[in-house]
């Protein structure tokens, strides 16, 4: 391995290091997942992690409190619904008791877990989403907007759903001609970036339904590509080189004819997992198979990417799961932590930036995405788009109580007409929605009732929706006449 170490750089996560926690600290017998899949098999929260385990006939994970340590007993209940392995799972980020899983079963689910976990086994989802015609492998939900979710199968279809109503609103059947690798948001929601089996960096806007660039042989390698969005834009990619050594990369989407920057590291076939903390723009790299976790920290002065250190252990990683910032121990200095996967074991690992003061670290934790989001499904669909809503670690974060909102307000409805594969834009139809409320609104299920039965209400909800039908239609009719236009003077 050759990282260049010239002058010493000056930054605070120069000195950051990364430490397991005690054995007893630790989850053991826990039956990691043996399926072959390139994805992180775990999510954590500030309340809860998620493991994907071993099920005889059928897919199942566990979800367990976070405060839990020890063994796991064979008895302890999972989420156990799907009819085949489940490949993905993502914790809501609006929500901490709302995980969605993904199936070799082709189906999305969307779960509710009870504050305190699970007493017996779940097998009814909140929400089950139709739509794959393959095994789904990939869940993300929207940075911003309450109940979006982005959804990739290995027919190498793209879908955006509406949780709350359970309609599928866009489908992007044309984007990527082979297996998508992995897909992520950018910072507001408006853009998503794909790595494919054809080696191409996409960047795509979902609601159009257009590529808007495209970087071929991001990376010259044969084995899997990852992407993420940076905070400022940029996106990062993880890949291999044509003689297998493992690279990073940094892009600008401006101009992807070369990137920023490079860093090769060494010769392993383990597919690199990047992990993106936005707050400190640190980027965590744990390969599977690796017992190595690298860290690099992203800045706007050249060579971009700096190399700070690794976590070295005796075992290799089955995948690993990264905890969102709000659930950080803030009083010891953690900036990260993961959830290593053992063949048997879930391991905490905290990434802990030394300081000898007692008092808050405000120039470590500055503010960071709370769980109230910006927006409602209806206006983004509309074309809004808007910031996360940041909330102060300063005294910790204390996640507050399930207010069991997905269960009670979802009303599937029957499934949106598609547009046919050539067909311009994927637009979506509106007929009287039920939306999540955003979690400051929702007061209590005899109010929300009482407004439900008020015909009022009913008939500003049908003014809501005709509203976001009309923004949305007449978006689609610029883009026609637009295209329309080029026609005519002979550009396509």
């Amino acid at each position: 391995m050759s990282f260049r170490r010239g002058v010493v750089r000056q930054s605070k996560f120069r000195h950051v290091f990364a430490q397991a926690w005690k054995a007893e600290q630790c989850l053991d017998d826990v039956r990691v997942t043996r399926v072959t899949w390139e994805g992180p098999l775990c999510a954590a929260n500030p309340k809860f992690v998620a493991v994907i385990v071993e099920a005889s006939g059928g897919g199942a994970f566990l979800v367990l409190p976070l405060s839990k340590s020890g063994r796991v007993d064979q008895a302890t209940p999972t989420v156990c619904g799907h009819a085949a392995p489940v490949l993905d799972v993502q914790w809501c980020p609006h929500d901490d008791n709302v995980i969605a899983s993904a199936s070799e079963d082709c189906t999305v689910k969307v779960w509710q877990i009870p504050d305190g976990g699970l007493t017996a086994p779940l097998t009814e989802a909140a929400v089950t989403l139709e739509g794959h015609s393959k095994r789904v492998g990939i869940v993300a939900w929207h940075p911003t907007t309450l109940n979006i979710l982005l959804t990739a199968g290995c027919d190498n279809l793209l879908c955006v759903w509406d949780v709350g109503t359970g309609e599928l609103v866009y489908q992007l059947p044309d984007a990527h001609p082979d297996l998508i690798y992995s897909v992520s948001w950018n910072k507001e929601g408006s853009a998503i970036c794909t790595t494919c089996k054809d080696k191409a960096l996409r960047v795509i806007d979902p609601r159009r339904g257009t590529v808007l660039k495209v970087r071929e042989k991001a990376h010259e390698g044969t084995r899997p590509m990852r992407a993420v969005f940076l905070s400022d834009g940029k996106i990062l990619t993880t890949g291999f080189s044509r003689m297998s050594e493992r690279q990073l990369a940094l892009w600008d989407p401006m101009d992807m004819s070369e990137p920023m920057a490079v860093q090769e590291m060494d010769t392993s076939n383990g597919v690199l997992l990047p992990f993106y903390d936005p707050d400190t723009n640190m980027v965590y790299l744990c390969g599977k198979g690796d017992c190595t976790i690298r860290y690099f920290e992203i800045t706007d002065e050249s060579p971009y990417v700096h190399f700070l250190s690794l976590y070295s252990s005796k075992e290799p990683q089955r995948g690993a799961g990264f905890l969102s910032k709000r659930g950080v121990d803030v009083n010891k200095c953690e900036i990260a932590r993961f959830y290593k996967l053992h063949e048997r074991k879930v391991e905490p690992i905290s990434m802990t930036v030394p300081r000898k003061s007692d008092l808050f670290q405000v120039d470590l934790y500055p503010d960071t995405a709370g769980l109230e989001p910006s927006l409602v499904p209806e206006d983004w669909i509309a074309g809004q788009d808007a910031p996360p809503i940041l909330v102060s670690l300063s005294g910790g974060y204390t996640a507050p109580p399930s207010k069991n909102t997905l269960r009670d307000t979802v009303k599937v409805r029957p499934k949106l007409p598609l547009q046919s594969p050539d067909s311009p834009v994927t637009t979506p139809t509106f007929e009287d929605t039920d939306v999540l409320q955003p979690a400051q609104e929702v007061k209590a299920a005899s109010d929300r009732a009482k407004q439900e039965e008020d015909p009022l209400c009913d008939l500003l909800a049908e003014v809501k929706a005709l509203r976001a039908l009309v923004l949305a239609q007449g978006q689609r009719i610029d883009l026609l006449e637009k295209q329309l236009a080029r026609i005519e003077d002979g550009d396509v």
